[in-house]
């Protein structure tokens, strides 16, 4: 399998997509090349720093723009042709790459991604998930942020689409999928949601029923389905709560004596809650529904989530994911809902 990767976007340089590709190929099984996509000058001094054994397994496509996080997506697609993000897209394609990955603008990978990869058929609209932590384990959330006023099949193809790729690619079996509303009860919550709870309680067996925002971190369902609007903001907030109770600890530590002897003790237990919320353990997130993969990574990714979204993309591929996604929107009749 061949994948390209965005060597260019995202907060970090070229050297943390360049190494993270490197830690990628080292823990395969050696059948995979990866083509660096970006300005080619600078990946070749990223490269010469990389065992002289390993190079038979990256190629390099010169891209040399760059669509930066501020610039409009349509836009800035359209007139920067020879960005790493366009390249990357047109690579995968074309078939010379089977699988697209990057940190950069999510926007534009979003818009690109529609525009040169298209939409599995029956697929309304694509979506975005994202894994938060709970107290059971990951719960995985979705949409996050592609859709926003989304319509009851939207959110029903949302379930499916998740449903099957944390199945699939995780091996991840009898998930409960509940979907996010402002009460338990089939009645409760908007018209879209009381008409979604209906479509979901006739075409899916593993639905759960209606779940509140605190069941997110309870971990009461694996999978929760949301509009992309209310998504993203719980995405957002979660982000934020490691930091702050790692801001409180730190704050308290060292008044005294006692303080002191407790967090010796306690030290790895906040080490491993530190690591759950860690989202460079997951790496990336593939755009669920495009006919294709490409994978989104967050703008902060170092070289431990670009191997890690490099996994989820050739776990995508073996598993064939969109293939399941099809082949279950045409038995299910999904798309007519």
């Amino acid at each position: 399998m061949r994948i390209a990767l965005d060597v260019m976007g995202g907060d970090y340089g070229a050297h943390e997509k360049v190494t993270g590709a490197y830690h990628y190929i080292k823990e395969s099984s050696g059948e995979d090349g990866i083509i660096l996509v970006g300005d080619q000058p600078v990946i070749e001094e990223q490269l010469a720093v990389i065992p002289a054994d390993m190079h038979k397994y990256f190629s390099i496509v010169h891209a040399p723009e760059n669509i930066g996080m501020n610039e409009t997506p349509t836009e800035a697609l359209r007139r920067k042709q020879n960005s790493s993000m366009v390249v990357g897209l047109n690579l995968h394609k074309t078939g010379e790459a089977q699988a697209f990955v990057s940190a950069g603008s999510t926007g534009a990978q979003l818009a690109g991604s529609l525009i040169t990869l298209k939409k599995i058929p029956g697929v309304a609209r694509p979506a975005i998930g994202s894994f938060l932590p709970s107290e059971k384990g990951m719960v995985f959330i979705i949409d996050v942020g592609a859709n926003v006023d989304s319509r009851p099949n939207h959110l029903l193809q949302f379930g499916v689409m998740g449903n099957i790729f944390v199945s699939e690619v995780f091996n991840a079996k009898d998930l409960k999928i509940g979907l996010l509303n402002i009460g338990e009860e089939e009645k409760k919550g908007n018209e879209t949601t009381v008409a979604a709870f209906q479509l979901f309680k006739k075409s899916m067996p593993c639905f759960y029923g209606n779940v509140e925002g605190r069941d997110i971190l309870k971990g009461t369902t694996d999978i929760i389905v949301c509009d992309g609007f209310v998504g993203n903001a719980i995405l957002k907030m979660a982000e934020s709560v490691m930091s702050v109770i790692i801001k409180g600890i730190k704050k308290n530590i060292g008044t005294n004596l006692f303080t002191n002897l407790g967090a010796f003790l306690v030290k790895p237990a906040f080490s491993e809650l530190k690591r759950s919320y860690d989202y460079e353990e997951y790496g990336g997130v593939p755009l669920l529904g495009v006919n294709g993969i490409s994978i989104i990574c967050h703008g902060n990714s170092k070289a431990k989530a670009i191997k890690n979204a490099l996994k989820v993309a050739k776990n995508m591929e073996c598993k064939k994911v969109n293939h399941l996604i099809e082949e279950y929107l045409k038995k299910k009749d999904c798309e007519s809902v």
